[in-house]
C-alpha cells in the first residue's frame, strides 16, 4: 500500500527556525567560524593584503559602548574586504595597563591587610601575572559575543616576550641616539598612586574651591608690596618670584627688587615677563616653578630656584616651616589662616568654581610636581608625524580633524615616559658602581653589580609600537612584509593626539630599519597605517555623554542579550559618521532587532515560495517589477560601496536598510505574490530574481549583521558560509528607466487607492468592486493586476455603479479608479470622521498662515524651517480640498 503524500511538503524554509531568536544561534555560529579558520590570515597568500590592528583594550576592563562601536566598524571593514578577495588580518590583543592593573592587584592585597612591599617586586609581579591569567580574559569573551572576526591565533599582549623585545630594542636605539634622556621636569603627579601619569589619564572637572588674594611685601600701602591671587595658597611655600609685565607702569619701579617670603625667609625677586597679562587681576602673579607648568617655564627663562615643597604622598615637606608634614589640603587651610593672622589675606572668594585635573584611576586631584623622570625628545618625531598627513602618506578621515592634528603635533612637548610602578616594561637602563649609566638591549646583559632603574615605561610607549611589534618586529617576518603598513586605524577622535600620534612617531622612526621597509614597493619611512578613521563618541538617546555619575551608561552585552549582536552592531554602524558623535537608545536597538526579524521573515517567505539564486533569463523576459528591483539593487550596492570606501558607515547602512525594508520587503515581495500566481514562466523568473536579490542583499549586509545573514544565506544558497562568499559584483546593465517609472506609478496608484480605502474606514481585508480607466494613456497596461491585488479590488459585475472615483495623476497621464462602496460605509460615521479631519486641516492652515505672515519670525527662522512650514501649508490646502470634495459627494447621496 502506498502512503499518501504529505499535506505540507518540505521546503528549504523548513531548515530555518520558526522565528528569529539570536540567542539560540549566535554562539554556535561564531564558534563555527573560528573552528573553520575563516578569520586566520595567511601571510604567504597571493591575495592582496588588508590589515587592521585592534586598539588594545585594557586587560582590567570590559567592553563599553565606545569599544563596541570601535569593534563593530573594524569588523565591518574586515569582513567586507575578506569577501572582496583580500587576505585579511585583523589582529587582536590587550594592553597590560600598568597603573590600572597594578591598582587592581594592590586592592586585592589590601583586603588581606598586605601591601606590595610585603612581597617584594618579583613576587608582586608574579601575582599580577596570576591575576592576568585568571581574570584578564573578560574582553575576549565579550568580543566573541559581538562577532569580532579577529585572528585569535595571533592574539597579543603588550607584555608578551616578543613585544617586550621590541620595546627594549626601540628604547636602546633611541637612548643611544640621544632621543631619550633623563631630567628633572614638571609632571602630572598622583599622590595616591605615587607616580607620574600621562595627560590622557588626567580628567578636568569643575570643583568649588577658594580664591585667596595675598600680599607680599610691606603691610603699609605706602611701602613696596604686591598682591597676587591663587586657588592653591599652600603652594606659596614654594614661591621663588613674583612676575609682572615689563611695561606695567604700576610695577616698573619694583622690577629687580626683592620682597620677604612670609614663612621661609627667602628673598622673593620681582621679575618682568611678557607672559603676564597686565589686564588680569592685579597684573602680578606668584611663581612656583616646581608646582605649576607655566611657572616652571618662567623659572627656566629666569633661572629661578625650584624647591619641591611636597613629598610623593602630597604632604608638605622640606620647607622648614610649621606646615611640614601636613597633607596638602590641610596645609591649604592652615597657610591661609596663618597669612590672615599676619594681615596678608586681602580677599577670599569662596566658593570659587574652577577646573582642576584629577587622576582618572584614583580620582584625586593631581599635583603638578617637579620630578626626575625619563623623557623622549619629540621634535623630529612629531614633525615626521605631521608631515605624513601633510604629504598624504597617511589620510585622516574626516579631513576636518586635520587642523587639530597639526595643532597637536606641531606644538608637542617632550614626552615623560617613566612611571613609578612595578608592573610594566622596566626601563632598560642600568647604573654601575662608579656612577656609570648604560642601556642594555634585549640580547645584552648588564655587568655584575650594576643596578637597573626601578621605573617602568608609560603604557603608551609599548602601545605606540603596537602596529609593528605585534607582527614580529624587530625581526623581518612574513607578516611585516604582507600586512605592514596596516590599512586603516579605527579609533575615536578623543585619543587622536595620544595614541595615534605616538604610533606615527614610532612608525616613522623604526621604518628606517630594513625589516620594515622590506618587501615590494616599500622604501623609505613608512607610516604604520594608510588611513586613520576617527569616529565620534557614543552618547545616550538625548545626546548626553555616557557616564557613571549620570547613570546613563549602556552595557553593550546587555543589548546583545536582549536584542542580539546584530541589533547592537547595526544600531552603532547606522549612526557612525566620520568625526560625529552618535546618540543611541533602546528604541534604536529595538528598531535594529525588528530589521533583522523583517529580513528573516522575508527570506523565509521567499524560500517557502521556491525562491533561490539561479541564472536570470534575458531582461526582455522579465517583468517591470523584476527589472526595477534588479536595477535598484545595483544602484544601492554602488552607493553602499562608495560609502563604505569613504568610511561613511551610516550612509551605507541607511541605504541598505531602506532598500531591504521599503523596496524589497514592502514592495517587491508584494508584487512578487502577484507574479507567483501568474503563469509558470513569470513565476519561475520571479523566484530566480527574488533569490538573486536576497542573495546579494544578504552578502551586502553581512559585514554589519553577520549572524542573521549567515543563517539565511546558507539556507538560501546552500553555500558553505557567507563569511567566505564573494562580495556582489555589479551587473553593468543600464538602468531601465521606463520600467522604473511604471513601477513608481504603480506604487503611487496603489498607495492612493489604499489611502482612499483607509479614509472610508474599509477593513484591510475587505474587497470592493472597481474599474479603471486611462491605463493605456498613462502607459499602465498590464499594471492594474498589481493594483487590484494589493489594493483589494475585484472585477465589477454587470450593473456596476461607481460610488466614488479616485483620480491619480501619474507620470504620463491620469488613471481613474471607479469604486463601488455601496453597502460598505456607515455614511453618518464617515461624515463625522471627515468633518473632524477637515477641522484639523483648517486649524493647520491657519497656524501656517499666521507664521508665514509674521515678518519677525521669517527674519529669524532658518530657511529649512520656513520651507517646512510652507510644505505643511500646502498639505493642509490639499487635505481641505480633498475632504471638502468627499463631503460633497456624501451630501449628494
Amino acid at each position: 500500500m502506498t502512503s499518501a503524500a504529505p499535506e505540507n511538503p518540505q521546503t528549504p524554509a523548513d531548515a530555518l527556525p520558526k522565528s528569529w531568536d539570536p540567542s539560540a544561534v549566535e554562539a554556535d555560529l561564531y564558534q563555527g567560524w573560528v573552528d573553520a579558520g575563516y578569520f586566520q590570515a595567511d601571510a604567504t597568500s597571493d591575495k592582496p593584503g588588508y590589515s587592521i590592528v585592534l586598539p588594545p583594550p585594557n586587560v582590567t576592563g570590559s567592553l563599553h559602548m565606545g569599544h563596541a562601536l570601535d569593534h563593530t566598524l573594524m569588523d565591518v571593514l574586515s569582513r567586507r574586504k575578506r569577501m572582496q578577495g583580500y587576505e585579511v588580518l585583523w589582529l587582536p590583543g590587550m594592553d597590560h595597563a600598568g597603573i590600572a592593573t597594578q591598582s587592581v592587584v594592590e586592592k586585592q592585597l589590601a583586603a588581606d591587610g598586605k601591601t606590595k612591599e610585603d612581597f617584594g617586586r618579583e613576587l608582586f609581579i608574579d601575582k599580577v601575572w596570576d591575576w592576568k591569567r585568571e581574570s584578564g580574559g573578560t574582553i575576549g569573551g565579550q568580543m566573541r559575543r559581538i562577532g569580532d572576526g579577529v585572528d585569535w591565533s595571533r592574539d597579543r599582549f603588550t607584555m608578551d616576550e616578543g613585544l617586550s623585545r621590541a620595546v627594549q630594542t626601540v628604547f636602546k636605539r633611541m637612548f643611544d641616539e640621544g632621543l631619550i634622556y633623563r631630567a628633572e621636569r614638571l609632571v602630572n603627579w598622583s599622590p595616591v598612586l605615587q607616580t607620574a601619569i600621562s595627560d590622557i589619564e588626567v580628567k578636568f572637572e569643575d570643583v568649588e574651591g577658594e580664591l585667596v588674594s595675598l600680599r607680599y611685601g610691606s603691610l603699609d600701602d605706602n611701602e613696596p608690596h604686591v598682591i597676587v591671587a591663587t586657588t592653591r595658597v599652600e603652594t606659596m611655600l614654594g614661591d621663588t618670584a613674583v612676575a609682572v609685565h615689563p611695561e606695567d607702569e604700576r610695577y616698573k619701579h619694583l622690577i629687580g627688587t626683592t620682597l620677604d617670603h612670609p614663612f621661609t625667609g627667602r628673598q622673593i625677586p620681582i621679575i618682568a615677563d611678557d607672559y603676564v597679562d597686565p589686564e588680569f587681576g592685579t597684573g602680578a602673579v606668584k611663581i612656583t616653578p616646581a608646582h605649576d607648568p607655566n611657572d616652571f617655564e618662567m623659572g627656566l627663562r629666569h633661572n629661578l630656584p625650584m624647591p619641591t615643597i611636597m613629598d610623593k604622598t602630597g604632604k608638605i615637606a622640606d620647607t622648614g616651616t610649621e606646615f611640614d608634614g601636613m597633607d596638602r589640603f590641610e596645609a591649604r587651610v592652615k597657610v591661609r589662616e596663618a597669612l590672615a593672622e599676619q594681615g596678608r589675606v586681602v580677599a577670599e572668594k569662596r566658593p570659587y568654581l574652577h577646573s582642576v585635573g584629577h587622576s582618572e584611576r584614583s580620582g584625586e586631584a593631581i599635583e603638578p610636581r617637579l620630578s626626575l623622570q625619563w623623557w623622549v625628545k619629540v621634535e623630529t618625531l612629531a614633525k615626521a608625524a605631521g608631515d605624513a598627513v601633510r604629504n598624504g602618506d597617511t589620510v585622516i578621515h574626516p579631513a576636518s580633524q586635520e587642523p587639530r592634528w597639526f595643532d597637536w603635533v606641531d606644538n608637542m612637548h617632550d614626552w615623560c615616559i617613566s612611571r613609578q610602578l612595578w608592573w610594566g616594561h622596566r626601563i632598560p637602563v642600568w647604573y654601575g658602581p662608579e656612577g656609570e649609566v648604560a642601556c642594555f638591549g634585549p640580547d645584552e646583559t648588564a655587568p655584575e653589580g650594576w643596578v637597573q632603574d626601578p621605573d617602568v615605561l608609560d603604557t603608551w610607549f609599548s602601545s605606540g609600537l603596537w602596529p609593528f611589534s605585534t607582527m614580529g618586529w624587530p625581526d623581518n617576518t612574513p607578516e611585516l612584509e604582507k600586512f605592514y603598513p596596516t590599512s586603516v586605524l579605527v579609533t575615536g577622535y578623543d585619543i587622536l593626539f595620544f595614541w595615534v600620534a605616538r604610533m606615527m612617531m614610532f612608525g616613522t622612526y623604526v621604518s628606517e630599519d630594513e625589516s620594515i621597509t622590506a618587501g615590494p614597493g616599500k622604501s623609505g619611512a613608512q607610516m604604520p597605517f594608510k588611513d586613520v578613521f576617527l569616529h565620534g563618541l557614543v552618547r545616550d538617546q538625548y545626546g548626553k555623554k555616557m557616564s557613571k555619575s549620570r547613570g546613563n551608561g549602556i552595557d553593550p552585552l546587555d543589548w546583545v542579550d536582549r536584542f542580539g549582536a546584530d541589533a547592537l552592531r547595526f544600531t552603532l554602524a547606522r549612526g557612525a559618521n566620520p568625526g560625529s558623535d552618535l546618540s543611541v537608545g533602546e528604541d534604536s536597538a529595538q528598531s535594529s532587532r525588528n530589521f533583522a526579524t523583517k529580513l528573516f521573515n522575508a527570506t523565509k517567505f521567499a524560500l517557502m515560495n521556491g525562491a533561490a539564486p539561479a541564472p536570470l533569463p534575458a531582461r526582455s523576459e522579465l517583468t517591470d517589477a523584476d527589472r526595477w528591483i534588479l536595477d535598484r539593487l545595483g544602484t544601492v550596492q554602488a552607493e553602499a560601496d562608495a560609502a563604505f570606501d569613504r568610511y561613511e558607515f551610516s550612509k551605507a547602512c541607511e541605504g541598505l536598510f531602506h532598500f531591504a525594508w521599503d523596496e524589497v520587503c514592502d514592495w517587491y515581495l508584494e508584487l512578487a505574490k502577484v507574479q507567483f500566481a501568474a503563469d509558470e514562466a513569470v513565476a519561475a523568473n520571479t523566484r530566480a530574481v527574488l533569490g538573486n536579490v536576497l542573495d546579494a542583499l544578504l552578502r551586502l549586509l553581512h559585514p554589519v549583521i553577520p549572524f542573521v545573514t549567515e543563517t539565511l544565506w546558507k539556507v538560501l544558497t546552500g553555500g558553505e558560509s557567507v563569511v567566505v562568499a564573494d562580495w556582489p559584483t555589479l551587473s553593468g546593465v543600464a538602468v531601465d528607466t521606463q520600467a522604473a517609472t511604471r513601477i513608481e506609478d504603480t506604487q503611487k496608484l496603489i498607495t492612493e487607492v489604499r489611502r482612499f480605502r483607509n479614509d472610508q474606514g474599509l477593513k484591510p481585508s475587505q474587497k470592493v468592486p472597481a474599474r479603471a480607466s486611462g491605463l493605456s494613456e498613462a502607459g499602465m497596461d498590464g499594471q492594474f493586476a498589481y493594483v487590484a491585488a494589493l489594493a483589494k479590488l475585484t472585477e465589477p459585475e454587470e450593473g456596476f455603479t461607481a460610488s466614488i472615483s479616485v483620480e491619480v495623476r501619474l507620470s504620463q497621464g491620469t488613471v481613474t479608479v471607479d469604486i463601488d462602496t455601496s453597502g460598505t460605509i456607515d455614511l453618518g460615521a464617515e461624515k463625522k470622521r471627515l468633518e473632524k479631519d477637515l477641522a484639523a486641516a483648517q486649524k493647520e492652515l491657519v497656524t501656517a498662515d499666521n507664521k508665514l505672515a509674521n515678518e519677525a519670525f521669517l527674519a529669524k527662522a532658518p530657511d529649512a524651517v520656513v520651507d517646512k512650514i510652507k510644505t505643511r501649508r500646502q498639505i493642509a490646502v490639499e487635505e481641505i480640498e480633498r475632504i471638502t470634495g468627499r463631503l460633497k459627494e456624501l451630501a449628494d447621496k
